[in-house]
């Protein structure tokens, strides 16, 4: 007998699940993310190679990177030594291994020190304006109309060489040209209404900038941690390609690429193939895995 839809009848709802697509695994996902962005994946594949290598570096390298051996001094690749040998004997393979971990180690501590004065800078010149945004950005024109190599020069020259010194001369050059992208997309973001409405309600500027600013430019801080990346191992191989970087006999991929490897290209190139394959690889890699990450969280990019 049906149940007469009285006053006191309970209507059954409709589930909501079952109204809502399927998520699909995260195997599949990844899956159809690496087919419509192959560069992307493979960026991402060099992303992770880059980092299982660098913590596994004890296990992946067969050799001390700072062991010498003189009867094994520039012998091509063999067997053993996959990658030859430098003037002093020591397994390049080795030291390409431990390199990663330098490059690593630079890259993540870079990104991480500039990020952060990076966003302050370009919050305040945004959400202030007045003379607080215009004297940040004739400090940041000042930094940017020197030439980056150039700056970067003088102030490891002042510091002196060392790992420490370059994290500090690459984040400082990198959080002054990162402000002003952070300023751009702090001021779309400050003219929107519920940032009036917050400002009408009394609202602090401190309560603003954190609640409503700051997790609406995260986007633009991956994207720019992500591109920029690997821009920063670029630099640190340029800056030990000169002398001014991570001092010697630490392994880097710069360093191996410097005055050792110039001097004995022709009789031993492989001093040179091992660390110009890895960097060039490891940067096209960054590079394109960030342009992929890029087109994912920037809406306008997505497509239809």
């Amino acid at each position: 007998m049906a149940q007469s839809a009285g006053a006191g009848s309970t209507a059954i709802p409709v589930s909501v699940e079952r109204m809502l697509p399927r998520q699909k695994p995260f195997g599949q996902r990844m899956l159809t993310l690496a087919r419509r962005k192959p560069l992307g994946a493979f960026g991402g594949a060099v992303c992770a190679a880059l980092l299982l290598i660098a913590i596994f570096a004890p296990i992946v390298a067969p050799f001390d990177p700072l062991e010498t051996n003189s009867a094994e001094r520039l012998k091509g690749p063999t067997s053993m030594h996959w990658s030859g040998t430098d003037q002093f004997g020591r397994d390049i393979y080795s030291r390409l291994v431990w390199g990663a971990r330098t490059s690593l180690y630079v890259g993540i501590a870079v990104t991480v020190v500039s990020t952060i004065p990076a966003i302050i800078m370009g919050l305040m010149g945004a959400f202030y304006g007045g003379w607080v945004d215009y004297a940040l950005g004739r400090v940041v024109d000042v930094i940017q109309a020197i030439p980056q190599l150039v700056l970067l020069i003088a102030i490891m020259v002042v510091l002196g060489p060392s790992m420490f010194n370059v994290i500090m001369a690459l984040s400082f050059r990198r959080a002054i040209t990162e402000s002003r992208v952070l300023r751009g997309a702090t001021l779309s973001i400050s003219n929107q209404t519920y940032v009036e409405a917050a400002r009408c309600l009394g609202a602090t500027n401190w309560w603003i900038m954190m609640r409503y600013l700051l997790p609406n430019i995260m986007p633009t801080v991956i994207v720019l941690s992500s591109i920029g990346f690997g821009g920063v191992i670029l630099a640190e191989a340029s800056l030990s390609f000169l002398g001014f970087g991570i001092p010697p006999p630490w392994p880097s991929w710069g360093g191996m690429l410097a005055a050792d490897g110039r001097a004995y290209m022709f009789a031993a190139p492989w001093m040179l193939f091992g660390p110009a394959i890895a960097l060039s690889v490891v940067v096209y890699g960054v590079n394109m895995f960030g342009d992929s990450l890029r087109d994912v969280l920037d809406p306008r990019l997505r497509g239809t």
